[in-house]
């Protein structure tokens, strides 16, 4: 079984072709940046983008992913240089423990690419699913605006 991961045809050896896509993506590929948050798609620490959409990859067998174009974190720029939404998180001081921040940051990629400067209001809906014990979602709205020069 192969996958199409970060625009790389990757073998998903026998022994995974039975597990959710996370796990595969983790323990098998080594593609560690998708959390194991909740298990159940409630969190959305392990959000990865399936065909450009945010997808809960904790849900999703791997097997329905054959044939999709799967991008992970560590795709999200082609060069050792930060993508812009990872950068701006930093810029801004978004994270704290960090643990919910790769599924933000997916989640974010998606919504930029449908809305370029997206409102308040797209963005808290776009990462609504998303959990932070942290509390950095004001922080994440406020960086987003900011990158996009959108409204408050």
């Amino acid at each position: 079984m192969q996958l199409n991961v970060n625009q790389q045809s990757l073998n998903v050896p026998p022994d995974w072709e039975d597990d959710c896509l996370l796990q595969v993506l983790r323990e098998a590929l080594g593609l560690t940046g998708a959390k194991l948050g909740c298990g159940a798609g409630l969190c959305g620490a392990c959000t990865v983008l399936v065909n450009g959409q945010p997808t809960r990859s904790c849900l999703m067998p791997v097997r329905a992913a054959v044939g999709q174009s799967i991008q992970t974190l560590e795709g999200l720029s082609g060069s050792s240089a930060l993508a812009p939404v990872q950068a701006t998180w930093l810029a801004a001081a978004v994270p704290q423990c960090g643990y919910c921040q790769s599924g933000q940051i997916m989640a974010t990629v998606a919504l930029l690419r449908q809305h370029p400067r997206p409102s308040a209001e797209q963005i808290d809906e776009a990462l609504a699913g998303h959990l932070c014990r942290c509390g950095t979602q004001p922080r994440i709205r406020a960086a987003i605006l900011k990158m996009t020069k959108g409204s408050a």
